[in-house]
């Protein structure tokens, strides 16, 4: 492993269990509702002409981010919103930061190249959220 693959595992760990981040959990509640899971999110970049993109993350190697045109693309305007209002951001701010995000989170959620069971998933990103709850308490 490279060193900056380390320090994107590190940055990645810190954004999703090291503060809370209420647009990390927001993803994650996503992907959870996303019919079929993440497996439906990988199908839905596929459909929308990104699977290219959503398969370097799933993959073990490097997490390109994507561009804001592309978050707008993958996921729709109205989601974008939806998830400014439920992190309490600007939705230019969102888009950025998803654009950042969510490399990570489906990285962390397919640790082995490969999209796990669903029930793994949700475990998985149960354990996430979970985290990110624990660290708003404190």
């Amino acid at each position: 492993m490279g060193l900056l693959d380390n320090l994107e595992n590190q940055a990645v760990t810190s954004m999703l269990g090291g503060s809370s981040n209420p647009l990390a959990a927001s993803i994650l509640q996503m992907i959870q509702n996303q019919p079929g899971g993440l497996q439906g999110l990988v199908q839905s970049f596929h459909d929308k002409g990104l699977g290219g993109l959503m398969s370097s993350w799933v993959s073990t190697g490097p997490n390109p981010p994507m561009s804001a045109d592309q978050v707008h693309q993958a996921l729709g305007s109205e989601k974008v919103k939806e998830l400014a209002e439920s992190a309490g951001i600007s939705p230019d701010i969102t888009t950025s930061a998803i654009a950042q995000l969510l490399p990570g989170i489906v990285d962390k959620l397919t640790p082995n190249g490969q999209v796990p069971e669903h029930s793994s998933v949700m475990d998985m990103a149960s354990s996430l959220l979970k985290s990110f709850t624990e660290a708003k308490a404190s």
